[in-house]
């Protein structure tokens, strides 16, 4: 149960990316706002500077789709995870915080892969991979990966960002053709650490 009074009606209200982790970022509600939250599954705030409800995407289609929602141990302080549906900030980016690179990129490139499973285009290098079937793709993993250990040997850190780069893309792509996920691979590693 969330304690609205200790911020005399209003809790902060932390948004982050579910898939990426990224903190993309932070809001106030009141208990109207977190109601009509937890009713439509979008985030919605309380705007101070408007002084009313305002859902995030209202105007621009950008929503956050809640995915989960934990509250802190002094129940006054709200964690949300969403997906965002586009850049979260009304510049542009796809954090309100300015950070120099998304660290999570992998997951973002994951989700890209499976928007372009779900929505297959023509001109789409996945969409034409994916065609081909797994064989193909997990082949291409091989010549991704022995051209990264050629790279890693006898050529420059350049070429080896990039061949390495190849491999883990295409290493995405069948983890998905196999039905997969990084969360999935992220748990089984961390299984093995223990």
């Amino acid at each position: 149960m969330l304690d609205f009074a200790k911020g005399d009606g209003l809790v902060p209200v932390i948004v982050q990316d579910n898939q990426t982790l990224e903190v993309l970022m932070l809001g106030y509600m009141n208990e109207e706002a977190w109601a009509k939250t937890q009713q439509d599954g979008k985030v919605t705030f309380y705007s101070r500077s408007k002084n009313r409800l305002w859902t995030k995407g209202e105007e621009s289609g950008n929503f956050l789709h809640v995915v989960s929602t934990h509250i802190d141990c002094d129940q006054d302080t709200l964690l949300i995870k969403a997906t965002p549906v586009g850049p979260t900030c009304h510049t542009g980016s796809r954090s309100c915080f300015q950070t120099a690179y998304n660290q999570n990129f992998l997951f973002q490139l994951e989700r890209i892969i499976q928007d372009r499973y779900s929505n297959p285009s023509e001109e789409s290098y996945v969409n034409r991979l994916r065609t081909k079937g797994v064989n193909k793709i997990a082949q291409k993993v091989g010549e991704e990966a022995v051209e990264t250990v050629i790279a890693a040997l006898a050529e420059t850190e350049v070429d080896f960002i990039n061949e390495s780069s190849d491999l883990l893309f295409h290493l995405l792509v069948l983890i998905r053709e196999k039905g997969l996920d990084l969360q999935t691979l992220a748990k089984n590693l961390e299984g093995r650490h223990q």
